[in-house]
């Protein structure tokens, strides 16, 4: 049998089935959390399991009013989370900037050939040295995400993590379409450059030097 939709457990969760909201839960619980843990970043991880469960109460007091109005049920998940991550970002005394207007261009474009040459991570058998690579990239790549302002950071996680279309993601973001591409855009380079700085590609059979 066909899975029901979001909307359509939320509408029978709204009705009163109590199942359909457990199934709801179990089908966003991993996702949502994986991006308020990343987007409150290792300086206030300790409270990713406050907004995990204050989203879910607010989809628990929203489901009476609750209509499908065009986003997923799935982006409207995740835009309370968004909004309760900035909530307590401001709390806490920092400063989270949404204008873009004073945010310089990128003036760096990574050499995309580069990158093809580093070892496969889903290979058969990999090396112990293709491990070793691949874990410090891993790592990097979580170093770099926590430098990135929180609303490319955000943008970043949605589109590529979460796997939502980019106007999905505007729209979970409260901002246009541009602005989440520019986003998008500002996050992709300075993640390369931040990547780039740190791991070099191979040339041969393993990794060439460690991280700087």
């Amino acid at each position: 049998m066909q899975e029901p939709t979001d909307d359509a457990l939320m509408s029978a969760y709204a009705a009163g089935d109590a199942s359909a909201f457990e199934a709801l839960y179990a089908r966003h619980k991993a996702s949502l959390y994986r991006f308020i843990r990343r987007l409150l970043g290792p300086s206030m991880v300790s409270q990713t399991d406050e907004v995990f469960q204050d989203t879910w109460l607010r989809v628990v007091h929203a489901r009476a009013q609750w209509q499908p109005q065009g986003a997923a049920f799935r982006t409207w998940l995740f835009t309370l989370a968004n909004h309760r991550v900035i909530d307590l970002w401001r709390k806490s005394g920092r400063e989270v900037s949404l204008d873009l207007d004073d945010e310089a261009s990128p003036s760096w474009e990574p050499d995309g050939t580069a990158w093809q040459h580093w070892p496969a991570p889903a290979s058969a058998a990999p090396h112990s040295e293709e491990l070793a690579f691949w874990r410090r990239a891993g790592e990097r790549l979580l170093q770099c995400l926590d430098e990135l302002p929180l609303p490319q950071r955000s943008t970043f996680l949605l589109h590529h993590d979460d796997g939502l279309p980019l106007a999905d993601v505007a729209s979970a973001l409260d901002v246009g379409f541009e602005t989440a591409k520019t986003r998008l855009r500002y996050a992709m380079s300075k993640l390369r450059t931040c990547m780039g700085a740190y791991l070099v590609p191979l040339s041969g059979s393993g990794p060439q030097g460690d991280a700087r």
